[in-house]
């Protein structure tokens, strides 16, 4: 699956995990938000966290709950957005298990505790230790790490952990999730040269996205075709990483004229809380980035038609309000967050435009959407999709096949084995079957709790 990425590395007398995320898409898959039973905390030396989305970091605090004190090392970014994140997802769960605490009482039952609270959240965030870019550091004895930019979110990376054992040192690179290489803000992912082992991402591993020139022009026809119509565009998108895409892509076609300006609103606190995050990084920003956000500093009438939200009153007040306007809001599979109830106002409105700009997990209301359907049930009320859906892959912050290709290719010549995480079966399989066509390389597509033997 896509969601709940975790690998538990032993070697050399000593466990090292490699992210601990959350996961996403229903009922059934959260249910799998727990720390497994197998998992001694007490056993455990170090924590690697490639970057901060939930998926990969949102449960650690489950570790502070079971008593670890250890190390979670990551980059300055990830420490600061993966912080954003668990912050907010502790509070989640404290609403969540109150609001069903409630009912339970009223029905005479026991009481729920939720998966872990924000003194968990907060527990675990003292336990993270910055690492640089590019540099070998001693995560415990006979480990080693170096991490290196993945092009994905703020603060993102691969890593290779090198395990010295019995006078001999194997490197296994963990590529957490790769960016497509055309996403703007962010510099290009970088590869390994060397590895015995490569833990690769799959999300999209049987498909190439559409290239950003082709995606930007798909874009701007929708924002016209709203425009025109006096149609309100609703953008759902994680908090962390396509909003900020979004908004720098509007930008552009603002300044240069290619779209009339007409008001964004940004309706999402920890959006604006990751944005300013952003801001605080400007050194991870590509050159390109620099000049855009330059320009919007030294033009005020454009900044007016940018507006954030903060308070629920504001938020609700935006259903009223009259298009165009484009409203990006999370959460980015629409499974919840404030984007649920502006597609609940907006999804029967055929002059109405739904762009999804990132991976929808089985079981979601984006996924639906995705998929056609006609009606949806949201709130327990059958709603009619008559509103448009749109589907802009190459906003993708994943890479296509063709890049995931590309990364292996500089560490292939060294013969590693390869095992693809992080994506449904079909994707998995047709990677596999596209690496050991270009390159030969013995692939393992392993189930959640399977155990790999690197002899």
């Amino acid at each position: 699956m896509v969601t709940g990425s975790a690998t538990l590395v032993e070697a050399a007398g000593r466990r090292v995990l490699v992210d601990f995320g959350a996961f996403q898409g229903g009922r059934d898959l959260e249910r799998l938000n727990e720390k497994p039973e197998q998992m001694d905390v007490a056993t455990l030396d170090a924590v690697l966290l490639t970057h901060g989305h939930l998926d990969h970091c949102g449960r650690l605090p489950l570790l502070a709950k079971a008593g670890y004190k250890g190390h979670v090392l990551a980059t300055p970014a990830t420490i600061e957005m993966a912080g954003l994140i668990l912050r907010d997802s502790a509070k989640i769960q404290e609403s969540e298990t109150a609001r069903r605490n409630r009912r339970r009482r009223r029905a005479g039952l026991s009481e729920e505790e939720p998966a872990f609270t924000t003194e968990d959240a907060e527990a675990i965030l003292k336990c993270f230790r910055p690492v640089p870019y590019n540099e070998a550091v001693e995560v415990t004895d006979g480990h080693r790490a170096v991490f290196v930019e993945a092009g994905h979110m703020l603060g993102s990376t691969s890593i290779d952990l090198a395990v010295s054992e019995g006078g001999e040192t194997r490197h296994l690179i963990f590529s957490g999730d790769i960016g497509p290489g055309s996403l703007p803000i962010l510099k290009d992912s970088r590869c390994f040269t060397q590895a015995d082992l490569v833990v690769l991402e799959s999300t999209y591993g049987d498909r190439d996205h559409r290239s950003m020139g082709e995606t930007l022009e798909e874009f701007e026809e929708i924002l016209h075709e709203a425009i025109e119509a006096k149609g309100r565009i609703l953008v759902p998108a994680f908090a962390v990483g396509r909003t900020q895409q979004i908004i720098y892509h509007l930008v552009e076609l603002f300044l240069s004229g290619r779209v009339e300006p007409f008001p964004v609103y940004v309706d999402s606190p920890m959006a604006s809380r990751a944005n300013r995050i952003y801001m605080r990084h400007p050194e991870l920003f590509d050159e390109e980035s620099h000049k855009v956000y330059k320009a919007l500093e030294d033009n005020p009438s454009l900044r007016r038609f940018f507006h954030e939200t903060e308070s629920v009153e504001e938020s609700m007040a935006l259903n009223k309000q009259g298009g165009p306007c484009l409203i990006v809001a999370s959460s980015g599979m629409c499974h919840a967050g404030r984007i649920v109830h502006h597609l609940r106002h907006g999804l029967w409105r055929k002059e109405t435009h739904v762009i999804i700009v990132g991976y929808q997990a089985r079981g979601t209301l984006g996924r639906r959407l995705v998929d056609g359907e006609p009606h949806v049930r949201m709130f327990g009320e059958r709603i009619a999709v008559k509103a448009k859906i749109h589907t802009l892959g190459g906003f993708s912050a994943h890479a296509g096949r063709s890049a995931l290709l590309e990364w292996l290719a500089c560490c292939a010549h060294s013969g590693p084995k390869v095992v693809l995480n992080h994506g449904e079966d079909g994707p998995r399989a047709a990677l596999a079957e596209a690496i050991r066509e270009r390159f030969g390389l013995e692939t393992a597509m392993p189930q959640m709790g399977e155990t790999l033997e690197l002899s």
